[in-house]
């Protein structure tokens, strides 16, 4: 987002959230936006508009993101929270995400922020809805004319991971994306990667002067990436049956860790040195197969248990 001219926050903001009935929405987003307020570094104006199939009015949203907050921060829900404090306005839009009139919907809504609130056109989507829908909005978007930036606003789209199932479809939804929405425009984003753990990893590797020196393969044996949670499935079932637990945090959470512990020093910390680092880094990895990861004596002892277990 642009910062408005003459001060240090970015413009006026509608923050269009799809999939704001969701998991994601809830933990995660409603929560940072309280803690970006905190901060003071929300944009003002700002309107979170959320957008989901399940029916309620502008004020049960606004209800809804207050309680996520509330539980987030371990106080009590109901009440006015950092976001009515500066005077954030909240908008729903029913709807499904394959109707052109959802999307005629968010347009009007746009318009009614702008002269409203004075959001002066400026829009960022948020696709926190599952990984199949992704292309579906971004071309919706795109065909009701909300993904071209006018001269004065700016457009931007949000990706969560994972991107894609596999490499053709991951190309897939990357043509998607770019049929309407140009490179400048995309922010594909892996949140694990702002956890204050996993950014602290390239200060401990690159500005401590006792590991830096030592980070290498002459005295490293091995590295060990542990991911342990206490988080379960809960109700996200639909997600884990279309995306599992591979691809929801191996194939990208983890990745990235991996990259940050084992990629070259940068060139700078600009995001694109990092990136090309990181890119060398994958580029080193040598793939496993199934012979030693053990999968296949794996796979003929779990035959052998069913079929005990249907002769029994």
């Amino acid at each position: 987002m642009a910062a408005a001219e003459g001060e240090g926050r970015p413009a006026a903001t509608a923050f269009v959230v799809f999939g704001a009935t969701g998991d994601l929405a809830h933990r995660k987003l409603f929560p940072a936006l309280a803690s970006l307020a905190v901060k003071d570094q929300l944009p003002r104006p700002f309107v979170v508009v959320g957008v989901a199939r399940t029916l309620m009015s502008d004020e049960d949203f606004a209800t809804e993101v207050r309680n996520s907050i509330a539980k987030a921060g371990g106080v009590e829900p109901g009440g006015r929270t950092v976001l009515d404090e500066q005077g954030v306005g909240f908008r729903y839009i029913a709807g499904t995400f394959d109707d052109d009139n959802t999307f005629r919907q968010v347009g009007a809504v746009l318009e009614a922020c702008h002269a409203e609130y004075g959001t002066a056109g400026n829009a960022l989507y948020y696709l926190a809805t599952i990984p199949q829908m992704f292309g579906t909005v971004a071309i919706g978007l795109g065909e009701a004319g909300l993904a071209e930036e006018p001269p004065t606003a700016f457009r931007r789209i949000v990706v969560e991971k994972p991107f894609g199932r596999d490499l053709a479809s991951s190309r897939q939804l990357d043509e998607e994306l770019h049929r309407y929405f140009r490179e400048h425009q995309i922010f594909r984003i892996d949140h694990y990667l702002a956890k204050e753990t996993v950014q602290n990893i390239l200060a401990l590797r690159f500005t401590n002067t006792i590991f830096e020196p030592i980070w290498n393969r002459r005295y490293v044996d091995h590295v060990q990436i542990t991911v342990a949670e206490d988080l379960g499935v809960e109700h996200r079932g639909t997600f884990y049956e279309q995306s599992g637990a591979l691809r929801d945090i191996v194939q990208n959470h983890l990745l990235q860790v991996l990259a940050l512990t084992a990629m070259e020093p940068p060139a700078s910390f600009d995001a694109n040195a990092i990136r090309d680092e990181k890119v060398k880094a994958l580029r080193s990895v040598r793939p496993l197969d199934s012979t030693e990861l053990g999968i296949d004596e794996v796979v003929t002892r779990l035959v052998a248990l069913l079929q005990e277990i249907r002769r029994t």
